[in-house]
């Protein structure tokens, strides 16, 4: 199984100084200054409503941070996973992994659906599909496509400790030296995954409510 991205400008630490952001009169992020490492895997933990999902957004250019800087994003050429699959129901598997990665052999995609337990299911519509399957079709578009960061919200929801293991497993060998950073809850994906972890603070409002 190989991996058809191509090398962009190579790794540069993704380094935020200062990104603040709020909504409504809500702040989620203060002050927040991080280093991810280029080339490595971070995962960023935090309770619900810290910000983790707006920290992602900021990266993908998607949300606009109130202030600070960003750097190491220039030139980088993003693969993304949110916390919806947002693939095309009407489309088959293979078929919305080819629309980001036309230049994929059928053995290319043969070989990651097979890594990651989805063998026989390429030209299955996405529509029939269960939640688990059509999440490992989500992340296996983000990693078999020409990028050189990798945004990943919850890449694992809703699969059974098994399955989970060969994702994170089909990850690692796939992602071949790109820069990743991994939203989860779990301490044990981060284990898995070999990463560092970034934990954000949960802000609390005025009166002690968050």
């Amino acid at each position: 199984m190989t991996n058809a991205r191509q090398a962009g400008q190579g790794p540069a630490d993704l380094i935020l100084t200062g990104i603040c952001k709020s909504f409504g009169g809500h702040t989620v992020l203060k002050d927040l200054s991080l280093c991810f490492p280029a080339g490595e895997i971070s995962c960023v933990m935090a309770p619900s409503g810290a910000g983790k999902t707006t920290l992602l957004r900021i990266l993908m250019g998607l949300e606009t941070a109130d202030a600070g800087e960003i750097r190491g994003m220039e030139g980088q050429r993003v693969g993304a996973v949110f916390q919806e699959d947002r693939l095309l129901p009407w489309a088959t598997a293979a078929g919305n992994i080819r629309l980001v990665s036309p230049a994929l052999t059928k053995e290319e995609i043969r070989g990651a659906f097979l890594a990651s337990g989805l063998s026989g299911s390429e030209e299955q519509p996405v529509s029939e599909l269960s939640g688990g399957m059509a999440r490992r079709v989500a992340l296996l578009r983000a990693l078999l496509a020409e990028n050189d960061v990798l945004l990943l919200d919850e890449p694992f929801k809703g699969l059974d400790e098994e399955t989970r293991r060969m994702v994170i497993d089909c990850l690692l060998h796939l992602r071949a030296g790109r820069t990743a950073i991994v939203v989860t809850h779990d301490e044990k994906e981060a284990g898995a995954l070999g990463a560092r972890i970034f934990t954000l603070p949960l802000l609390q409002e005025e009166g002690g409510q968050v």
